[in-house]
């Protein structure tokens, strides 16, 4: 491994350990031309911003605005990046083909693999059932919170399940809406879970969060069945509700422009060449794209 790769490999594991969603970028083929070989590999955050190697000025951009709507889908992408003139590549599901103008003549082939946080999922009681809850949940790929006692900020959790027996119920579903929890489950029977809910005197939208008894009914009966039938529900609300965590301190997206020369969508970030004529503002691909600009401006 280089001296490279290794950085690269701690700056993964270190947005990892942050919970910082972004895109892998590596390049699986090159055709030279190219100052691009195979294996360099680049991480793209949700700013816009490139930390790696995966090519030129002109690929970077390709790369960073193909990496955006990665990491917006969710979805991993193939991209091809072609030169002017080439000849067509077919299309096939999960691939991407730019052709780039400004390429000197080689092409790339670049995996975008999105990084994104495992939903976290704040489990709160000392009851058996909270303990199925936790382990089970780490085997599905959750980041499992234990708070025996309700004491932890929600304001991170996809999720908050209350398996506590009648403890810290009230105030951690509280807790949980304000701070923009959108799956807060209680275990209870249907008459003292109506009851808890009743006293918090919450809104159509708040009770609509408010999952009482949570989970499937499957027969359950062991603390372990009961909790396969919670997160059952919890693994739908993700994968077909669209669950989310509650947003905090979202990165915008970056704005996007085209360059005029060469047709391409390019991500304005703060070394994006830039000209401003006649209070309009122009952005390009590469200084190159900037420099004919201007001149043809100038004569017009």
């Amino acid at each position: 491994m280089t001296g490279s790769s290794r950085r690269l490999a701690a700056r993964i594991s270190e947005l990892i350990d942050q919970r910082r969603p972004f895109v892998q970028a590596t390049v699986v083929r090159a055709q030279c031309p190219t100052s691009a070989r195979p294996g360099d590999a680049a991480v793209v955050l949700a700013d816009g911003s490139i930390e790696g190697f995966i090519g030129g000025q002109c690929a970077e951009g390709s790369v960073r605005v193909a990496a955006l709507d990665v990491l917006a889908g969710g979805e991993s992408l193939l991209l091809r990046i072609l030169p002017e003139d080439s000849d067509e590549f077919p299309a096939s599901p999960g691939s991407l083909t730019v052709v780039n103008p400004c390429l000197s003549g080689g092409a790339l082939e670049i995996y975008l693999e999105p990084k994104l946080p495992a939903p976290e999922v704040l489990v709160v009681g000392r009851t058996p059932i909270a303990e199925a809850l936790v382990d089970f949940g780490q085997h599905l790929g959750f980041v499992m919170t234990h708070d025996p006692d309700g004491e932890t900020d929600p304001r991170s959790a996809t999720a908050l399940l209350i398996a506590s027996h009648g403890r810290h119920e009230e105030e951690s579903i509280r807790t949980a809406l304000d701070a923009g929890v959108g799956f807060i489950g209680l275990v209870a029977s249907t008459t003292r879970g109506a009851a808890v809910v009743e006293s918090l005197s919450l809104s159509d939208e708040e009770r609509r969060v408010v999952r009482s008894p949570v989970g499937f009914y499957i027969g359950a009966k062991t603390a372990e069945e009961i909790s396969l039938s919670i997160l059952a529900e919890v693994v739908k609300a993700v994968r077909l509700d669209g669950l989310e965590p509650p947003k905090t301190d979202e990165v915008a997206a970056p704005a996007d422009a085209i360059d005029p020369i060469c047709g391409m969508t390019v991500v304005v970030q703060r070394d994006t060449p830039h000209l401003r004529h006649d209070g309009v503002d122009f952005w390009y691909c590469n200084p190159g794209c900037r420099t004919r600009h201007e001149s043809e401006l100038s004569v017009g």
